[in-house]
């Protein structure tokens, strides 16, 4: 997957959004890993939650291209102006969403293709309901208040054969999380890891048992 052009990108956005790290590039570096599985799957609704600065969902839509429809949801109204400027900069339509996790999407089951690269570190609860870019990685307790959240929705919001890429850290006791989807009738997957400046990062895939 070829990553997407985002040097427009000032220092002065950075202060607002969440800036490409490790973890996004790792995230990148899973789809392109799962992209046979992806093109067979053949998406007709591509979703990213906590879009930041759009690079991810950009890269989605640069790679599997019109044949499928692409939606962006992030709480910061900086991030969907960012997510927007980068599809826009790279010649992509990315439809873009300011709001909550996937609050008024639910109870749809068309997602087709899920990602997510949470808050997901582990701070005291208070910086999770934060202003600024802190919010885009303070997780509260185990790094998993927001992506918590968010996990009941699932059944209800994938397709019959969506599945859906989460990041994580093994701080966010991935076993436990493994147990909460297996209930809700997914099976895991880790897709690829990498450990940097004393974390561990992991991508994860879900898809419902019976695939």
């Amino acid at each position: 997957m070829e990553t997407p052009f985002f040097t427009h990108l000032a220092p002065a956005d950075y202060e607002h959004i969440y800036e490409p790290a490790e973890d996004t590039f790792l995230l990148l570096d899973a789809l392109e890993e799962d992209l046979p599985y992806i093109q067979r799957l053949r998406p007709a609704l591509c979703m990213e939650i906590g879009s930041g600065s759009g690079v991810v969902i950009t890269a989605l839509a640069k790679t599997l291209g019109s044949s499928s429809s692409y939606l962006a949801v992030d709480i910061n109204t900086a991030a969907c102006k960012a997510t927007q400027g980068v599809g826009h900069r790279n010649g992509v339509s990315v439809d873009v969403v300011n709001g909550d996790l996937v609050s008024g999407f639910t109870k749809l089951m068309i997602v087709d293709l899920l990602v997510f690269n949470p808050p997901y570190v582990v701070t005291d609860s208070a910086e999770v309901k934060g202003t600024g870019v802190a919010r885009a990685w303070a997780g509260g307790c185990k790094g998993r208040e927001v992506m918590d959240r968010l996990f009941p929705d699932l059944p209800h919001l994938l397709s019959a054969q969506g599945i859906f890429y989460l990041v994580v850290i093994l701080d966010n006791c991935l076993e436990e999380i493994e147990h909460v989807l297996a209930r809700l009738g997914f099976s895991m997957t880790v897709v690829n890891d990498r450990k940097i400046r004393g974390e561990h990062l992991l991508v994860v895939r879900f898809v419902r048992e019976q695939q």
